[in-house]
């Protein structure tokens, strides 16, 4: 599983024209899912993801959480995230999750995240979307299940 978090000012994802999912302040996250992922994995990757501080405090030292800072989250699948480019120039997404076992993942890490009483937006799985941000840094991050878990 891959987490891409960019912490932003504002992040929005429209589909076919229109505004599906938007938040302020917080952190939009870019999800990949393969097929070795579970929902222990998942758990962990969710744990990680709502308890980074890489917000700024006071003192411009990053040490605030996302709930430290009321933050909200938009969470957008993205097979895209397990594309190989070892041979030639045409990715392989054959890494990628199974749409069905990918989609329940993605189901499932949303409703994770929610548990924590978090304001959550989404994408549509499988919608070809259109995401805006404005990165807060820039800062992004890239979790990796085979580096956390």
């Amino acid at each position: 599983m891959k987490f891409v978090i960019q912490r932003v000012n504002h992040a929005s994802v429209k589909v076919d024209g229109n505004v599906i999912g938007q938040i302020g302040k917080g952190f939009l996250v870019l999800i990949g899912v393969c097929d070795d992922d579970t929902k222990e994995i998942a758990d962990k990757m969710v744990k990680k993801l709502l308890g980074l501080r890489i917000f700024d405090d006071e003192n411009d030292k990053i040490n605030l959480s996302l709930t430290d800072v009321g933050g909200e989250l938009l969470l957008v699948s993205q097979f895209t995230l397990y594309a190989n480019c070892k041979k030639g120039y045409r990715p392989s997404f054959t890494d990628a999750g199974a749409p069905d076992m990918a989609n329940d993942m993605y189901e499932y890490i949303i409703e994770k995240c929610r548990e924590g009483n978090f304001h959550v937006e989404t994408g549509e799985f499988g919608a070809d979307m259109k995401v805006s941000l404005e990165n807060d840094g820039p800062f992004t991050i890239v979790l990796d299940s085979k580096d956390i878990c």
